[in-house]
């Protein structure tokens, strides 16, 4: 239970916080951490300047040596794929462990899932609703009528074979493996501050060193995240490309498999009792989304630039060139820098989206084992 002392410094945190998108229980983590990390009434929080919350995250994680913490072990992992249809590293990962009938290494149990098997068969993103969109909290627990969709009550057999979210009984860990017709190489999804899915990010990114291995943070609150991932106690994507939709290439399974691989490593030395120590990492944090030019009618009116298409996570200024009209005018980025991802993603332009825009961010993590009998 939090202390009154807690909810008061996050009761001055929100405030503080009005006007940045962050409120009370997007905040609820950071605050703890605050508690946790600072332990001294000289913050002042309600005397901050106003300055973004990641920053004061870092500040205050980097005031202070983080504490050790210890975690239960971590023995049940779900490894799924075909979320998407389409989407064919994931289907073939399962597949393959599927045929291997990989369901115990070493103190880890594993369970494959072929989370949306009727659109794997006809080779769809979706049949009738995005599934990767349907695991809200509200969504879960709606009720099931004869208008419900497939994709949502596939959500809800997902959410009770994994879950339920947010439950004592969930998974440990669940990853979901995407591809994207974006230029991204691997990168790694999730939703909250989770020690575990950024100590598992540092191992895999300093085991992968041949390739540019990132993550992408979605400041989400857990009752909100809308995919499979956030059913797990912890949980991440990944996601990879350049990848045609309906086309598995090599290269690219391969390194989702090794990724997979060195995640079960991790599991498995932290399971043995490894301390893995206190550390940094470099994320994206999404802060919008960026629809394509339009007419009145809705219709697309300008293309992806040249110069943008292909150059996701490299910094976007003002100024600099975003889309090229079909009569050939350049319509520029205005405002602040940032950094583009999912840059003309296939499956995206049925939601409006011509990328997404994110700050990079740098995380702090405290030392991390084993809890012990």
């Amino acid at each position: 239970m939090t202390s009154p002392l807690k909810v008061q410094r996050l009761q001055k945190f929100s405030k503080w916080s009005t006007g940045l998108k962050a409120d009370l229980q997007s905040c609820s983590r950071l605050l703890l951490c605050f508690s946790l990390c600072c332990n001294t009434s000289a913050l002042q929080v309600s005397r901050l300047p106003l300055i973004p919350w990641w920053t004061v995250f870092n500040l205050c994680t980097q005031s202070k040596k983080m504490e050790h913490v210890s975690f239960p072990p971590l023995s049940r992992v779900a490894i799924c794929g075909g979320t998407h249809g389409n989407e064919l590293t994931g289907v073939y990962i399962v597949k393959e462990m599927q045929k291997q009938k990989v369901d115990k290494m070493g103190s880890v149990s594993m369970t494959t899932v072929m989370a949306n098997p009727r659109a794997v068969d006809v080779c769809r993103r979706y049949t009738e609703t995005d599934l990767n969109r349907c695991f809200t909290d509200a969504l879960l627990s709606s009720p099931i009528t004869d208008s419900t969709t497939y994709e949502l009550r596939r959500a809800q057999e997902l959410n009770a074979q994994l879950g339920p979210k947010g439950s004592d009984e969930a998974v440990d860990l669940l990853v979901d493996i995407h591809n994207t017709t974006a230029n991204m190489g691997i990168c790694l999804i999730f939703y909250s501050l989770d020690w575990i899915t950024l100590h598992i990010y540092k191992y895999i990114k300093d085991k992968m060193t041949s390739m540019p291995v990132r993550a992408i943070q979605l400041d989400i609150p857990l009752s909100d995240a809308y995919s499979l991932e956030s059913v797990g106690k912890h949980g991440f994507a990944i996601e990879v490309g350049p990848q045609p939709h309906g086309v598995l290439r090599a290269d690219i399974f391969n390194m989702v498999k090794e990724a997979v691989d060195h995640t079960i490593a991790w599991l498995q030395e932290f399971n043995l009792g490894c301390t893995f120590q206190e550390g940094e990492v470099e994320a994206y944090t999404f802060v919008k989304s960026v629809d394509y030019p339009r007419n009145s009618s809705g219709e697309i009116t300008a293309a992806v630039h040249p110069e943008l298409q292909d150059n996701d996570f490299k910094l976007l200024q003002p100024g600099d060139p975003m889309f090229l009209s079909f009569s050939g005018e350049t319509v520029e980025h205005e405002g602040e820098a940032f950094y583009p991802f999912f840059v003309n993603e296939c499956a995206y332009y049925e939601k409006k989206i011509a990328f997404h825009l994110a700050r990079k961010t740098t995380f702090t993590f405290p030392s991390i084992c084993v809890k012990k009998d």
